[in-house]
């Protein structure tokens, strides 16, 4: 009995000496955080990333963006867009002067310079009437080449016979020009091919007649 008295009467002074209330703190509502994460960050970087979201965030304007995307677009056009390329200008040459040519007149030209009668070495060539100037084909058309027997002359009845035989060509210069009137459909169609390719590629410098005694031709 004793011993219970002394047990109540010891718990009723450790309880008499505590005070009525316990106060706990707690964090102010409005105290800043450092570390909202509980992550244990150093407050220093975290410092240093929100003055850099800051920095973005301050940088990033509407104005700011409408004059950057017009600094690319300036920089685009100034330099990545492609510059338009300036025409070629073709070297002045003498005007062309539309001549009549016979057979004879027309076999100086031949690729062969030749004072004064062809100075430059032109290279003219007939077909079915109309001379072109070949010189810019003269691989083709001029000394050494594989048409080289039609600089100068007639070539109407070789190109559609597809020959380059000399047989091919006028043997009297001097006498009427050859009609083709013996060629068969398959060398007409021939003909007729390389009278276009000569039309759109070659420029008609003049036209081949048979010679006539009672004109001059100045050439």
């Amino acid at each position: 009995m004793s011993s219970i008295s002394s047990i109540s009467s010891i718990a009723s002074s450790l309880t008499s000496s505590l005070p009525s209330t316990i106060s706990c703190p707690l964090p102010s509502p409005t105290a800043p955080t450092t570390d909202p994460l509980n992550l244990n960050l150093d407050p220093t970087h975290e410092a240093y990333r929100a003055s850099v979201r800051n920095s973005i965030t301050s940088t990033l304007t509407p104005l700011n963006l409408t004059l950057l995307l017009a600094l690319l677009t300036l920089t685009y056009y100034r330099l990545l867009r492609p510059k338009p390329t300036t025409p070629l200008s073709l070297p002045r040459d003498q005007p062309i002067v539309f001549q009549t040519f016979t057979p004879r007149t027309l076999l100086k030209f031949n690729g062969q310079q030749n004072p004064p009668l062809n100075p430059d070495g032109k290279v003219y060539l007939a077909v079915k009437g109309k001379v072109h100037d070949v010189t810019g084909g003269r691989n083709f058309y001029g000394p050494g080449g594989p048409y080289e027997n039609f600089a100068g002359r007639d070539a109407t009845r070789g190109l559609a016979c597809q020959s380059f035989d000399e047989e091919m060509l006028t043997k009297d210069l001097d006498g009427p020009l050859d009609d083709c009137g013996d060629l068969g459909a398959t060398e007409l169609e021939n003909l007729q091919g390389w009278v276009e390719r000569f039309d759109e590629k070659y420029l008609v410098v003049g036209k081949l007649v048979a010679y006539d005694s009672s004109k001059q031709y100045g050439h």
